[in-house]
């Protein structure tokens, strides 16, 4: 089958996200299944290059997967024509400069969140992109997850009635890197190189909660440093000068409030690392990552305050599975697919700069409203 190659510049692949679930997962499974069908009947087809500051680990990782393009030299690469995309999954600090020069050199931008450091520099990545008429999408990997994708499709088959609050908690235990490895990288904990959960994560809870909920109108935070010491991959110790949890109150419109927790310092006793609950009038649901839980108004039980007996309820049983009705892959994958046909076949990406540059909005609004200890409002960015 004809192929359309689209030559995409992959910068960062030597992190974690960039190399396990863009890399692999993504980029490289696509080539596996034979490419993107496109409209025209052709397949479309990733040509990798990857970009880094570590040429020796470039080229192993290029071995290990049969590649040949890796370079040190992003500008070269830039300014190679051959290469249509650039994707970036630097350090948040590195990406606000590069996507900058990718943007200038005519290439169509997809990027890791969050789009950059603070909300003006995100909006001016969003306004240049429009001006130099490049494409442009933000990853909102969390939307293309099975148990969210149960979850919109109860909220758009209208089965919570009107929705009243959403609980999310988020988080695990990451080690401080002492007497066992921490699973982050250390510049996750140094505010100096763009790290802290709140600029993390707030981004993800701005999209969940806009395109599956409502949008946000008004945020109430608060920010620890629970951990203020932790172990580099290097084993020295460092002072961590970035949040490590974050306990927002996000006011939504239609009067619809939603709590989110995020911590990288709270131990899980839960089913999944994310789960979400929705009430509404007629129902309610709790969601994760996969699986999706319900329970309607006409299966609600009766409880009874009583501190002086027992609990014999059998509470979680008394919830149902949502069914799949359907496949669910890769949730990298899925939105890497939907911007090369962006790309190549102009399908509608609504996950653009500027839906990039709104969840950096909340998570600064976030961080004024913990350094403040008020409530802070979001206002509407104008198309």
């Amino acid at each position: 089958m004809e192929r359309t190659p689209v030559g995409i510049i992959l910068n960062g692949v030597t992190g974690r996200m960039g190399y396990r679930q863009h890399l692999v997962r993504s980029l490289l499974t696509i080539r596996d299944q034979g490419g993107v069908p496109a409209r025209d009947g052709s397949r479309i087809w990733p040509e990798l290059t990857l970009v880094g500051r570590d040429a020796g680990r470039l080229a192993e990782i290029a071995e290990r997967h049969g590649l040949s393009a890796y370079t040190t030299d992003l500008d070269a690469a830039l300014a190679d024509d051959a290469h249509q995309i650039y994707f970036d999954a630097q350090v948040t600090a590195a990406r606000e400069k590069a996507i900058r020069a990718a943007i200038e050199a005519g290439k169509h931008v997809y990027t890791e969140k969050p789009l950059a450091e603070d909300f003006l520099a995100s909006l001016e990545l969003a306004r240049l992109a429009a001006a130099k008429g490049v494409r442009n999408g933000v990853v909102q990997d969390k939307l293309f997850l099975p148990g969210l994708r149960k979850l919109k499709r109860l909220v758009d088959g209208g089965f919570f009635g009107r929705i009243l609050s959403v609980r999310g908690e988020f988080g695990y235990w990451v080690f401080e890197g002492d007497w066992q490895a921490a699973q982050r990288p250390s510049w996750n904990y140094r505010a100096e190189d763009g790290g802290g959960i709140t600029l993390d994560m707030f981004p993800h809870w701005h999209y969940v909660l806009e395109q599956i909920i409502a949008p946000v109108t008004a945020v109430t935070a608060v920010t620890a440093t629970h951990i203020p010491e932790r172990v580099d991959e290097n084993g020295g110790h460092y002072r961590a000068t970035a949040d490590d949890a974050a306990y927002g109150i996000f006011e939504l419109a239609g009067g619809i409030v939603a709590q989110i927790n995020s911590s990288w310092a709270v131990r899980v006793h839960r089913d999944e690392l994310v789960e979400f609950q929705v009430d509404g009038t007629h129902g309610s649901a709790v969601a994760g990552l996969r699986d999706c839980r319900i329970q309607h108004r006409g299966t609600t039980p009766m409880p009874v305050w009583n501190p002086d007996l027992p609990v014999t309820e059998p509470f979680r049983a008394q919830w149902q599975t949502v069914p799949d009705n359907g496949e669910h892959d890769n949730a990298f994958k899925v939105q890497w697919e939907a911007f090369l046909r962006h790309v190549v076949d102009d399908e509608p990406f609504p996950w653009d700069f500027l839906a990039g540059a709104r969840g950096v909005q909340l998570a600064e609004a976030g961080l004024r409203s913990a350094r403040e200890g008020r409530r802070v409002t979001i206002e509407e960015i104008p198309r």
